[in-house]
Formats: structure tokens, C-alpha cells, sequence
């Protein structure tokens, strides 16, 4: 069986799962994230390597693209609205957003949902200040398979992507990584 094929099934899976045990309300009482949040094997690396370009366009109609953020450090970040741990990093996102603009941080939103209205409602009520746009699976593989979510990227100044956090990160973690990338000229 092919590795991209295995990839599917696995993801396939893993989004029934999370999908029945949100619909349980178990989810929240799981305090790591499940197995299926960790890279499946084969899935390749892009970690040390520039980052696939981005060119989409965001909930607000503005252009997203990487290479206009060129000389900026990105949190790029994959989520979706059916997502908890998702939805707890997007309010520390967006403050860090406002407090680290001015050091070179944009933070950039790709939403894996199919339909934009409910993306459109749950970013309006968390109040995310940075820029979504709607991902597909195309733009899923240009970045090694999203395979489970929350999937976040720090990618650095020169457009290389440093880290890789997949599943339920602690943001602590996440924050000390983007400091030393944007302390780093």
C-alpha cells in the first residue's frame, strides 16, 4: 500500500475518532493530545527547509503570501473549528499577534474546515486578529500531510521552517521558540 495512501486512512481515523469523542464531550477531559496527533510514518519533513509558498486570500479578502512576509517570522498555523486544543491556542495567538508585531511576528491562520460560514463565526467570536484563510488538502501536502490538528510552524525570518508542533502543544513552549527566532537577526 502506498505511503500516501496509508496517510489517508490513518487521518481518516484519526478525524473519526476526535469527531466522536468531541460529540461525547470527552475530549476536553483528555489532557494530552490523542496518538493520532503525532506524524504518521513516511510523512516527510519540512522542518529546515523553506517553507511551501502560500498565496490564498483571507477571510477579509486580503492576499496571504509568504513571500511578502519575507524578513517577518510566521506562525503558521493549520486548525479547524471542530478542534478544542485549536481553539484554545487562537486567543494566545492573537496576543501574541499584538504584542510581538513589532519585534516581526505574523502570525497567519489556515483553516482546515470545508465551509467558511462557520470559520467566519467562530473567528469573530474569539476576536483572532491576524490573518485566516481556507486550506485544502493540497496545501495540507505542500507542508508534509496535515495529518492531525492543531499543526503549527515557526518559520523564521529568511522563510525557513524551524519548528513543528503537532496536537495539543504547550504554549509556553510554543512562545519560548517564537522569542528566540525573533531575538535571532
Amino acid at each position: 500500500m502506498r505511503a500516501a495512501t496509508k496517510a489517508r486512512r490513518w487521518h481518516s481515523r484519526c478525524v473519526w475518532l476526535v469527531r466522536v469523542l468531541l460529540f461525547a464531550g470527552l475530549l476536553p477531559a483528555i489532557p494530552v493530545a490523542p496518538v493520532c496527533f503525532a506524524a504518521p510514518p513516511g510523512v516527510r519533513s519540512i522542518v529546515d527547509k523553506h517553507a511551501p509558498q502560500i498565496n490564498r486570500v483571507d477571510l477579509d479578502g486580503h492576499r496571504v503570501d509568504l513571500k511578502s512576509l519575507h524578513g517577518k517570522v510566521v506562525l503558521l498555523n493549520f486548525w479547524a473549528t471542530w478542534c478544542a486544543p485549536c481553539l484554545i491556542e487562537m486567543p494566545a495567538f492573537s496576543t501574541w499577534q499584538r504584542q510581538y508585531a513589532s519585534q516581526g511576528l505574523q502570525v497567519v491562520g489556515i483553516s482546515m474546515d470545508d465551509d467558511a460560514a462557520p470559520v467566519r463565526q467562530l473567528v469573530a467570536r474569539l476576536n483572532a486578529k491576524y490573518p485566516i484563510a481556507m486550506g485544502d488538502a493540497k496545501l495540507g501536502e505542500q507542508y508534509g500531510g496535515v495529518m492531525g490538528l492543531p499543526l503549527t510552524y515557526l518559520i523564521d525570518r529568511n522563510g525557513v521552517v524551524r519548528m513543528r508542533f503537532q496536537g495539543e502543544t504547550d504554549l509556553k513552549t510554543i512562545e519560548r521558540q517564537l522569542q528566540t527566532l525573533l531575538n535571532h537577526r
